[in-house]
């Protein structure tokens, strides 16, 4: 597994010169506020000046220098000769019966990831990627049987925001946004860090920390440096109650089991009035559905400040689960709320056209080898 990262690094990837060639150029869509301010300090022009391209190319929704009218003509030149704005391209969209939007993305290199937005009363929510493919096998997930192949940049993170937004003609079309689509966030920590504060900075999308949410399977010790960085909600692929279980549903467990996560969590929100986290719990029929399991579940989370979302399971090509019967998620939903923890159960969204949670596959080239990643210590 990829390593967690010490700190977050917010500096610029590369100097203007005479000899940047079109490959080579600096994408501007790489820096969050300080990088590009690093970015603008480094290059002999004022720290401002990365404020007013924040809100060009996030705001506006500008990616051409030369729209940018509060620069001078000679800094419009020289960005434009040695920078690039560079977004993701649609590769294919589908549009579910229910309002939900898919759209399949390429990114620079050819590699490709699916990003979900679902439109509901009073809200819009976008499933943003954070790497091509999944290294960590949940054995419930479409996305984890393609295998990973690499992390996505700070540009391909944010850019799928961006395209969301011109696709919807309505830069206000989202107000959620989940860090919940392919791959595992927290094994992508500086570049989805980086992003999120995009997502959160004023200057740039403006959403409130409380509608940015990271979903982890529960890689424990980012969750704890994710605290000191972000304010961001927070959503544990939880799925068992136990770690017989979960070990075969979701393997990280078997590096960080459950009483860690559990701590992890309650770190997170502690000290943070009314603050909690989201514990996703899919339902798979005769795997995790009984009432003991949820009885089980209820004392596991009785000191974790949460609410739980029951995830009816979504079946895709070759999987061994089926989804519990609404007769056992209403049961376990009904145990749950004895027990004092507030539950939904999540409408599913996006199914008819392989949107909804867990199906996530884009298109993967050069995959990377499983063992080769398990070698790898987080």
């Amino acid at each position: 597994m990829n390593s967690v990262p010490e700190r977050v690094e917010a500096t610029p990837k590369g100097k203007l010169s005479e000899n940047n060639n079109i490959p080579g150029q600096v994408n501007l869509l790489d820096f969050d506020r300080l990088g590009m301010e690093a970015f603008f300090t480094d290059i002999g022009e004022k720290r401002f000046r990365a404020t007013q391209l924040i809100k060009w190319i996030h705001q506006q929704g500008v990616v051409e220098f030369d729209q940018m009218s509060n620069f001078s003509k000679s800094l419009r030149t020289r960005l434009s000769e040695h920078c690039a704005i560079r977004i993701p391209k649609i590769v294919h969209q589908q549009c579910s019966k229910d309002g939900t939007r898919k759209w399949l993305l390429e990114m620079t290199c050819g590699n490709r990831v699916e990003t979900v937005f679902i439109p509901e009363a009073g809200r819009g929510t976008l499933c943003i990627s954070s790497q091509v493919g999944c290294a960590l096998e949940c054995s419930f997930c479409s996305t984890a049987r393609q295998g990973f192949n690499r992390n996505l940049s700070v540009s391909e993170i944010i850019g799928q925001l961006w395209v969301a937004l011109a696709e919807l003609g309505d830069r206000q079309a989202v107000s959620n946004v989940v860090m919940m689509g392919m791959g595992e966030p927290l094994l992508n920590f500086n570049n989805v860090v980086a992003a999120m504060k995009l997502m959160m900075d004023d200057c740039a999308y403006g959403l409130s920390k409380r509608r940015v949410t990271l979903s982890t399977s529960g890689v424990v010790p980012a969750i704890y440096r994710l605290r000191e960085l972000t304010d961001a909600a927070l959503a544990i692929s939880l799925h068992a109650p136990d770690n017989e279980l979960r070990d075969q549903l979701v393997p990280i467990n078997k590096k960080y089991p459950l009483t860690e996560l559990m701590e992890a969590c309650k770190h997170y929100v502690s000290g943070v009035n009314r603050k909690k986290v989201t514990i996703e719990y899919v339902m798979l029929d005769g795997i995790n559905d009984s009432p003991a399991q949820a009885r089980a579940l209820g004392k596991l989370l009785r000191d974790v400040p949460c609410k739980i979302n029951l995830i009816p399971f979504n079946p895709f090509p070759g999987t061994q689960y089926r989804c519990s019967k609404k007769a056992a998620i209403r049961q376990i939903g009904d145990i749950l709320m004895r027990a004092g923890l507030v539950t939904t159960t999540r409408k599913t969204r996006g199914d008819d056209i392989d949107a909804a949670c867990g199906q996530l596959v884009g298109k993967v080239q050069d995959r990377t080898s499983r063992t080769r990643l398990a070698s790898v210590e987080t």
